[in-house]
C-alpha cells in the first residue's frame, strides 16, 4: 500500500516528521514500512519558466532558441528542438547544474555556436505521461498553462509543486488481518495515535441530489451468500473529462495512473477508504435492473481488458436481466465500460464474499487491486459512506447530476466480532509484563475507533480482527511501545539464550557433512503427484508441479544431481538437511527431519560410500548401527540397505536403481529417530593397561548368510572378553564348496584386570566357533 504524505496530512498533521522517523515509529506500532520515496529528490534545479521570445536557430532549419523567464532580472536562453512552443507558453526549465529523474544531469553550454544555459523538459524526460498531464503532447515539450495559476505558483518557484514532486510516499506490508489500512483513512487512524496527534476523519457530505433511484434503478440479490450488501446510485448528465491537478497526482504518487474523472473518483475512494468501486454505463444496464447472482456453468463474458472468460458456478456475477455486466469484485464488464459518450452511470459499491473473490481471480488468472482487497474481507459498513464520497467528488468537480436516494440491499447480515469484551487490565499487564494504566488503555483503544463503555470494549466494524482480550492486549502493548518493554518485564525472567538438542544436532550434520566434501543444497517442499502420489495435497497450488508435499527427499535430490550433470558437473557429492510429510489423521500432515547425501562420478562406489555414511554416523555418536538388506523400489536390488539404530529404522542407503539413474549413491537418514540414538558426550577412557590377544578366524557359510548376521553372531558368542571384530575378506571359488562362500574376521580379545594365555583366547574362540555353528551352520575353513 503505497501512502501519500501530502494526502495523509489532510487527516492528521504530521509536517514536522521526517520520512525516517515516520517510518520506523510507524512500523514500531505494527504498520510495517517497507520504504520510503520522497519524490521531490526525483529532480533538482528545474524551475517553472516562461517563454517570453523565440527565433530561429541561424544554422538549423529546426532548432529554436527561446528567452525564457525564470524569475530573475534577467531571462535565461535555451536553445531546443521542439515544435510545439509560442511565447507565453508556461514550461519546465531544467538549468545549469539541474537533475533529471534517473540522475540525468543537466549543464550550460553551446548549441551550434550558441548558447543554451539548460533544457526544456517534456514529458519523457520528466517519466511522466499523457495520463499525468492530459493536455500535453509526448514528442513535444510539457507546456502547463492549463495548470498554472497565478495565485498558486509563481515564475521561479520549483517545478515540484506543479508537477506534483513536492510529496513523500511510504510502501507499507499490510498483513492479511488487517484490511482496514489499505486505504489512506485506516493509516491516519494509526499514524495519529502513533503520534498522539488529532485526527480529522470528516464524514461525506450526502449530495441529495434531484428526482428518486427508485425510478432510475432496482437491485436484486440472488446469491446473498456471496453478496451481504449492495450500494449503489445513479450519476445523470456525466461529463466525462480529465480529472484535476490535486486528484491525479494524488493518485499517481499511490501507483495508481489517472485515466477520467469518473474513474479517478472510483479509484480515489477505493484509496481513501479501502472500498472498492465500479462505474457501469447506464445505457448498457437492460431494464434498468441489477442482480448480483451465480453465474451459469459455461456462461462467458468479457470483462474491461477484452478477453472472454468462461466462468462457472461459483463465480458471482453482477447482471442485468440479459447478461452479465460485471465479474464481482474482480473486474467490470467490457459491455458496460465509461466511454467518452456516456451520459448516465451506477457507481457501484458492495461487499462479496472474500473467499468467493479470491478463487474467482485465482481461476481465472485476474488479480486486481479490487479482489485483493475484497479477498481479505471488508467492513460491510463501509459501502454507503463509501458511494457518498464518490458522489460529493463528482458533485465537486462538476462531473454529473446527483440522481436523490440511494439503493441500499442487503443480502446476509454479517455478525460483527469483538463486541462487549472484558478490558482485563490486570491480565493484560501479566501478558505483557508490564505495569500500564487502565487509563491509557481506554484512551489507546478509544482513539483506534473502539466503543468503550466503563471497562467494556466494542470493536468498530471495520476491525474484524477482534475476539478476544488478549487481542485488546495486542493493541495497547504496540502503542505502549514493544521497545520499552524491557526483556525480562516482558518475559518474567532473562531469557535463556541458545540453540536447541535438534538446532545443536543439525548443525553438526552439516559441518560432518561439509567436512567430508559434500556441497549443501536447497530444494521445495512441494512436489508434484507423481513424485508423491501418497502425498499429503495443497489447497490452492501454485501449479500442478506444486499440488502434493515430499514424502521423500530423493525426487528432489535427484533433480539437483541431474541439473548438476547437464551443467558439466561430471562428479558430484551433494547434501540437504530439510522436512518430508506424511499423512496422519489429524487435519495437518506429520513432520520429519531427514539428510539426504548423494553421491556420484569418478571414485564412487558402494563400499566408499558406505564408508563415509558410516563416518558420518559414527561422529554423530549414533550408536548400534546395524546394516540389514532391503528391497526398496527406488535402489539397486543387490546394492542397499537399511540402516537401523537401536534396531529402529532410521534411514536407508545404497545406489538408485539404475532405471532411473546410473551410478548414483543416496544416504536418506531419519534426523528425528538418530536424535534419539545420539549417545551421550565422550569421557576420557585410559590406555589399556594390558596387551590383546588378537586371533583370525575364517568361516564358511552359505552364500545366503551376510556378513552383517555372521559379525552379530561371532559378538554374541565372544562374551565380555571379546574386545573388537572386523570383517576382512571374503572369497568363492577353488577349495570352497559350491553354494558357499568363506568369510573371514579379525578378532580382538583384552581383559582390562590381568593378561590374558593363550588358553583363555583359545576358549573363547571355541566358544565363538560353536555359538556361529548352532546360530547360523558356519564352520571354521580348514
Amino acid at each position: 500500500m503505497k501512502l501519500s504524505r501530502e494526502w495523509l496530512n489532510e487527516f492528521v498533521a504530521l509536517d514536522g516528521v521526517s520520512d525516517k522517523e515516520f517510518a520506523d515509529k510507524m512500523t514500531m506500532s505494527g504498520s510495517i514500512v517497507e520504504g520510503t520515496d520522497n519524490l521531490s529528490e526525483k529532480i533538482k534545479n528545474i524551475v517553472i519558466g516562461r517563454v517570453t521570445e523565440i527565433k530561429r536557430h541561424e544554422d538549423s532549419d529546426h532548432l529554436w532558441v527561446c528567452a525564457v523567464d525564470i524569475g530573475k532580472d534577467e531571462p535565461v536562453t535555451i536553445v531546443t528542438g521542439a515544435q510545439n512552443l509560442k511565447v507565453g507558453d508556461v514550461v519546465p526549465a531544467a538549468l545549469h547544474n539541474s537533475f533529471l529523474p534517473g540522475g540525468t544531469k543537466i549543464t550550460k553550454g553551446k548549441i551550434r555556436g550558441v548558447k543554451s544555459e539548460g533544457m526544456l523538459c517534456g514529458l519523457e524526460e520528466l517519466e511522466l505521461d499523457t495520463h499525468d498531464f492530459p493536455f500535453a503532447i509526448m514528442d513535444g515539450i510539457l507546456t502547463l498553462n492549463a495548470e498554472f495559476d497565478d495565485a498558486e505558483f509563481s515564475i521561479g518557484d520549483d517545478a515540484n509543486v506543479i508537477l506534483g514532486f513536492d510529496d513523500s510516499v511510504a510502501d507499507f506490508e499490510i498483513t492479511n488481518n488487517r484490511p482496514d489500512c489499505l486505504c489512506v483513512r485506516g493509516l491516519a487512524r494509526e499514524s495519529a495515535v502513533t503520534f498522539n496527534k488529532p485526527l480529522n476523519l470528516p464524514e461525506p457530505k450526502s449530495v441529495a441530489g434531484t428526482d428518486d433511484v427508485a425510478n432510475w434503478l432496482t437491485v436484486e440479490i440472488a446469491a446473498p451468500e456471496l453478496c451481504s450488501r449492495y450500494s449503489a446510485r445513479v450519476v445523470k448528465n456525466v461529463k466525462i473529462e480529465p480529472s484535476p491537478r490535486w486528484l491525479r497526482r494524488r493518485l499517481r504518487a499511490s501507483g495508481v495512473r489517472p485515466i477520467n474523472n469518473i474513474v479517478d473518483v472510483t479509484n480515489y475512494v477505493m484509496l481513501e477508504y479501502g472500498q472498492p468501486m465500479h462505474a457501469f454505463d447506464y445505457a448498457c444496464i437492460e431494464g434498468n435492473k441489477i442482480i448480483v447472482r451465480r453465474a451459469n456453468d459455461g456462461e462467458v463474458m468479457n470483462t474491461l481488458d477484452g478477453n472472454p472468460r468462461k466462468l462457472n458456478p461459483d463465480m458471482l456475477l453482477i447482471t442485468d436481466p440479459t447478461k452479465p455486466i460485471g465479474l464481482a469484485g474482480v473486474m467490470g464488464g467490457e459491455n458496460s465500460e465509461i466511454t467518452d459518450d456516456t451520459k448516465t452511470i451506477v457507481l457501484e459499491s458492495a461487499t462479496f464474499n472474500g473467499t468467493s473473490v479470491r478463487k474467482t481471480a485465482l481461476a481465472l488468472g485476474m488479480r486486481t487491486d479490487a479482489s485483493s482487497r475484497f479477498e481479505k474481507g471488508l467492513d460491510i459498513d463501509n459501502t454507503v459512506p463509501a458511494v457518498e464520497r464518490a458522489c460529493e467528488l463528482i458533485s465537486q468537480l462538476g462531473a454529473g447530476e446527483i440522481v436523490g436516494g440511494i439503493s441500499d440491499v442487503w443480502g446476509s447480515k454479517i455478525e460483527k466480532s469483538g463486541q462487549n469484551l472484558q478490558l482485563e487490565p490486570n491480565k493484560i499487564n501479566a501478558l505483557l509484563g508490564t505495569n500500564i494504566s487502565t487509563e491509557f488503555m481506554l484512551k489507546t483503544l478509544a482513539d483506534l475507533g473502539f466503543s468503550v463503555n466503563g471497562e467494556k470494549v466494542s470493536a468498530p466494524s471495520w476491525r474484524s480482527d477482534i475476539e478476544h482480550w488478549t487481542d485488546l492486549s495486542e493493541e495497547v502493548a504496540r502503542f505502549w511501545g514493544y521497545d520499552v518493554i524491557e526483556e525480562s518485564e516482558l518475559l518474567g525472567s532473562p531469557a535463556e539464550r541458545g540453540l536447541t538438542v535438534s538446532q545443536k544436532f543439525k548443525s553438526k550434520v552439516k559441518e560432518l557433512a561439509l567436512s567430508l566434501g559434500y556441497s549443501e543444497t536447497m530444494t521445495y517442499s512441494l512436489t508434484d503427484a507423481v513424485n508423491a502420489p501418497d502425498g499429503p495435497e495443497v489447497i490452492n497450488p501454485l501449479g500442478e508441479d506444486k499440488s502434493r508435499m515430499r514424502t521423500s527427499m530423493l525426487p528432489s535430490m535427484l533433480e539437483v544431481v541431474k541439473r548438476n550433470i547437464d551443467y558439466g558437473n561430471a562428479n558430484g557429492k551433494l547434501f540437504e538437511v530439510a522436512r518430508v510429510y506424511w499423512k496422519s489423521e489429524d487435519s495437518l500432515p506429520v513432520e520429519q527431519e531427514f539428510l539426504i547425501l548423494a553421491a556420484y562420478g569418478a571414485g564412487v562406489d558402494f563400499y566408499g560410500f558406505k564408508g563415509g555414511v558410516e563416518e558420518l554416523l559414527a561422529k554423530l555418536r549414533i550408536g548400534d548401527i546395524t546394516w540389514e538388506a532391503e528391497q526398496n523400489p527406488s535402489y539397486h536390488p543387490g546394492r542397499q540397505a537399511k540402516i537401523k539404530s537401536g534396531g529402529n529404522l532410521a534411514g536407508v542407503f545404497g545406489q538408485v536403481h539404475p532405471s532411473i539413474a546410473d551410478g548414483v549413491y543416496v544416504a536418506e537418514i531419519n534426523i528425528n529417530e538418530a536424535i534419539r540414538y545420539q549417545s551421550a558426550e565422550p569421557t576420557y577412557k585410559p590406555l589399556p593397561k594390558y596387551p590383546a590377544v588378537l586371533r583370525d578366524l575364517a568361516l564358511v557359510c552359505d552364500k545366503s548368510v551376510t556378513v552383517y548376521a555372521l559379525e552379530n553372531a561371532i559378538r554374541l558368542s565372544g562374551g565380555k572378553l571379546l574386545e573388537s571384530v572386523e570383517f576382512f575378506d571374503l572369497y568363492e571359488g577353488p577349495q570352497v564348496p559350491e553354494g558357499k562362500k568363506s568369510v573371514a574376521f579379525s578378532l580382538q580379545f583384552r581383559d582390562a584386570e590381568r593378561s590374558l594365555t593363550d588358553e583363555i583366547a583359545d576358549e573363547a574362540m571355541s566358544k565363538i566357533i560353536s555359538g556361529v555353528k548352532e546360530a547360523l551352520g558356519a564352520e571354521i575353513r580348514k
